[in-house]
């Protein structure tokens, strides 16, 4: 039987690049990506290397908060 219930959880990640870039409106958007992680295996927050549309390179991706 499995213990508990919710311990997948959908998250969003949003380029870091873009999100420093927006204050000085170098970016036409902010790239964002919807995942699911385990709660119990990685408490922290998540942090992976995806594609940036609006930067045409890959950056760093970190979990925020809905």
């Amino acid at each position: 039987m499995a213990k508990g219930g919710n311990v997948r959880i959908t998250i969003t990640l949003e380029c870091t690049s873009c999100t420093q870039d927006s204050v000085e409106k170098k970016s036409t958007g902010i790239s964002r990506y919807t995942t699911r992680k385990n709660r119990r295996n990685t408490p922290n927050r998540l942090e992976l290397k995806k594609f940036c549309p609006s930067c045409y390179k890959h950056t760093i991706h970190g979990e925020i908060k809905k």
